[in-house]
């Protein structure tokens, strides 16, 4: 996945926006206010910040060792820094960054979730 790509795919879901709060290179995806991705897309290696749950980030940093790491700067137990060109298969990123976006969805209060919902 480019950054070009990477980029896109994040900004495809539903209210999903690009700010940057901190500085100009670093790219922050929200939904609704919500963090759902974060990354530096000029960066090499590129990586992403997304959001896990804990279980499933223990596993996955298991399964791929150096490539998902914990959350770097984030709250270790809920984030994975994820390398983009580092070898994974982009069906999996894809996979990663939708369940990121879906976990900060589902943490949104309701009216918000069902405004989502709306065409």
């Amino acid at each position: 996945m480019t950054p070009k790509e990477l980029r896109a795919f994040c900004l495809s879901f539903n209210a999903a926006v690009e700010d940057f709060p901190f500085n100009p290179e670093t790219s922050v995806f929200k939904v609704l206010g919500k963090l759902f991705a974060l990354t530096n897309l000029d960066a090499r290696p590129l990586t992403v910040n997304l959001k896990c749950d804990p279980e499933d980030a223990v596993r996955l940093r298991a399964d791929h060792e150096g490539l998902i790491v914990p959350g770097w700067h984030m709250n270790k137990r809920h984030w994975n820094t994820v390398t983009v060109d580092g070898g994974l298969p982009d069906p999996l990123l894809r996979e990663l960054i939708e369940d990121s976006y879906d976990l900060v969805v589902a943490g949104l209060p309701r009216a918000e979730r069902l405004r989502l919902d709306r065409p």
